[in-house]
Order: structure tokens, then sequence, then C-alpha cells
């Protein structure tokens, strides 16, 4: 009994804190109903130019986004080419440009700027083509840098490679438009045979597999051997893979095997370090076996020096002779 008649002491309000509990309820049901109901004054503020442009903008954010139609770019106003312009020529006409059959290795600046394409894009497939640089394909036109895909889905169905140009009209009907068959290349010519011994850089890069670096490396291995004796040696060059060797090998000849000879009874360790089959161990072992024994009477007698193999020999001998 005790202690439910201490609960209700501590719950209980006097009555002076209950009609103060009860002005705080109207007060703030007051604050929140009175600028509604209480007419706005004459002089009060209302919203200026800025603000009704801000509201403007703000109700335009609002609106939801369309979708692309059917052919319409996502960069197309970034891309126009000329802002504020109707592009010009004739053809079907498309945001960012005005579309028309066209060969990518052919068309010049202003039928790329007539597609709608930006002035960068435009300057790196120019440079490309006036390099020599050729597209055989449509898709090959996907790999110049900066041309963005919908660009390229957008006028990849006018890329004629090859082909005669179409007549122009002011609107091209899917239904009316003929096929336009693209025109036949003569066979790729195959590359000729070289002599090896005389070949100079050019004929070598007109073989398969072989750039300008290659190619220069195997006329100065030649040059330093004194020529080939067997067309085997091209396998030797430094950087010459076996599969592309073997891909020119029946397009090598030696039709003059004559190479350059060293005299190894009168030639210094100079002229004899110069030669890619003769290390320098070797050529100090038989400059010294030569001040030793004597000049050479015969190539055979190289033989005689341990370090001188039968195989090293057989590869070194056709470069040597006694005088």
């Amino acid at each position: 009994m005790k202690k439910k008649q201490w609960i209700n002491d501590y719950l209980s309000l006097s009555r002076r804190e209950r009609w103060g509990i009860t002005g705080v309820v109207v007060l703030v049901a007051l604050f929140f109903l009175l600028p509604s109901v209480l007419p706005t004054s004459p002089g009060a503020a209302r919203p200026g130019p800025a603000d009704t442009a801000w509201i403007t903008a703000m109700k335009k954010l609002e609106q939801p986004v369309p979708e692309n139609g059917p052919g319409e770019s996502r960069y197309s106003e970034r891309n126009r080419p000329y802002p504020g312009k109707t592009p010009y020529g004739q053809g079907n006409t498309r945001s960012g440009g005005t579309l028309f059959y066209f060969d990518p290795n052919t068309l010049d600046e202003a039928g790329w700027r007539q597609l709608g394409l930006r002035e960068k894009t435009i300057k790196t497939i120019l440079n490309y083509t006036s390099k020599g640089g050729k597209f055989r394909k449509p898709e090959d036109l996907k790999r110049i840098y900066g041309l963005f895909p919908d660009e390229f889905e957008r006028i990849q169905s006018y890329i004629r490679i090859g082909s005669a140009p179409v007549a122009e009209s002011k609107e091209w009907p899917t239904d009316k438009i003929q096929e336009v068959r693209p025109a036949r290349f003569p066979a790729t010519k195959k590359p000729a045979a070289i002599e090896i011994n005389t070949a100079d850089t050019s004929d070598w890069i007109a073989l398969p597999g072989i750039g300008s670096k290659l190619a220069h490396r195997i006329v100065l291995f030649r040059e330093k051997l004194g020529g080939f004796y067997a067309i085997e040696q091209v396998a030797e060059t430094f950087g010459l893979a076996d599969s592309v060797y073997q891909q020119i090998r029946p397009l090598l000849r030696l039709e003059q095997p004559v190479v350059k000879k060293i005299n190894i009874n009168t030639a210094s360790a100079e002229d004899f370090k110069k030669h890619p089959y003769l290390k320098w161990a070797i050529v100090n072992t038989l400059i010294a076996y030569r001040k030793e024994h004597g000049p050479f009477t015969r190539l055979e007698d190289l033989k005689k020096i341990q370090s001188v193999t039968s195989e090293l020999y057989a590869k070194i001998s056709p470069y040597l002779i006694l005088q």
C-alpha cells in the first residue's frame, strides 16, 4: 500500500504544472499553423528574377531525361562540327553531322567534317592515311584513337571500302539503295627470291617476317663474315627467329659463294678478331702458336691448336687462306 501511494505521489502533477504543459502544446501548434492561416503582408518580399530562374532550372532537372532515339549519339551536341548551324551537304541528316556513303581511305578533311567527327579525330585519321595506312575493312576504323564507339556505329553502315561512289540524292530510302560490290583487288604478289650475298636491305625487307632492323642485322652480319658460303649461315643472324628463317628459306639463293679470305700467316690479331667466328681466346692462342712454330704450311695445321675444334675448323676454314 505504501508503495502504490509513493508511485501516485511521484507521477501526479500539480495544477500549475498541468497549465504550463498545456500552454507549451498550444504555442507549438500556433507556431506551425499561423504561417498558412495568416495572409501575406503587402510589404513581404517576392521572388526576384534570379529566384524564378533558379526555380525553373530546378523544375527542368526534375523532369525525366528521354532516352536517345534511334541513331542519336550521347556525344552529338559536343561533337557537332559547326555549333548553331545546320550541317551542309546532301544525305540523311542526323545529330552530329550528315551521313553519306564514303571510302575512309580517300575521304578528305571536309568530308570527315560533314560526317560530324571532331577535329582531333579527323587529324588522327588523315595522319594515318597520309603515312600509307589503309583501312581494309570497316572495323579497322574502330582502332582510330579518339573515335567513340557510338560514332563508329553511326557511320558504320555507310562505309564503302574500295567501292565506286554511290550517286548522291537528297534522301536515302533504305528500300531503294542498291548494294555496291567492292572492287576486286589483284592477288597479293608473292615475294621474289633473293641472292643472299648481293641483296641489300630493301630486298630483305620484301621477304615475309623481315623488318628494317632485322634486314640491317643480316647485311651487317654478312659483311663481318666476308660473305655467305652457305644459305644456312643466314639463320645465325642475331634476332632471326627459326620460324621466320624457315618461312623465307625457299626464297634464298646462293649463286655467288665468293667470300673474303684472311691470310693466316700475315693477318694481325685485330684482323682475326673482327671475324664473328673467332673469339679472343682462340685468336690469342693462334697468334702464339704462329710465333712459336713459324708460318703455317697448310690450313689443317690449325687443328693442332687445342682450342680449334673440328666444328670450328669446318666453319672458319672457308674464310682462311695461305700465302
